[in-house]
């Protein structure tokens, strides 16, 4: 009977061990790859929420846990947990057609990020205002 009570003991643990991993540290995982996808939110990036609207990040406040999400011209704001997915980051290179004679001639195409195109456009709206 010795030998019996040896193998139901080291069955018990085995099962303790297996209950271990599948229910404590699997979540415990997946919250710690979420907070950092929270942590790793900027301007810029394109994402998806949890009820699945698509917009691009205008601003992100950890300290309060949320995030402006700008929808087609329209400004959301929603709890950090509310992203479901970054779909796109905003170092991405994206396609800037300048609108210039020269450049147009060429048909010529600029990579540039996105943060650069929206200076490229702030350049062109002031130098259009000062032109006035």
């Amino acid at each position: 009977m010795g030998g019996n009570s040896i193998v139901v003991i080291v069955f018990i643990i085995i099962m303790v061990v297996m209950m271990y991993f599948t229910s404590v540290r699997g979540p415990k995982k997946q919250q710690e790859k979420r907070q950092q996808m929270y942590n790793g939110l900027k301007k810029g990036d394109t994402v998806v929420t949890v009820g699945g609207l698509h917009g691009v990040i205008d601003s992100v406040n950890l300290k309060k846990g949320t995030v402006v999400l700008d929808a087609n011209g329209v400004f959301l704001t929603f709890a950090l947990q509310a992203v479901g997915q970054v779909t796109h980051t905003s170092t991405s290179k994206v396609e800037v057609k300048h609108a210039t004679a020269d450049e147009a001639k060429d048909d010529q195409v600029e990579e540039t990020t996105v943060g650069e195109a929206q200076a490229d456009e702030a350049k062109a709206e002031d130098t259009t205002t000062e032109d006035k």
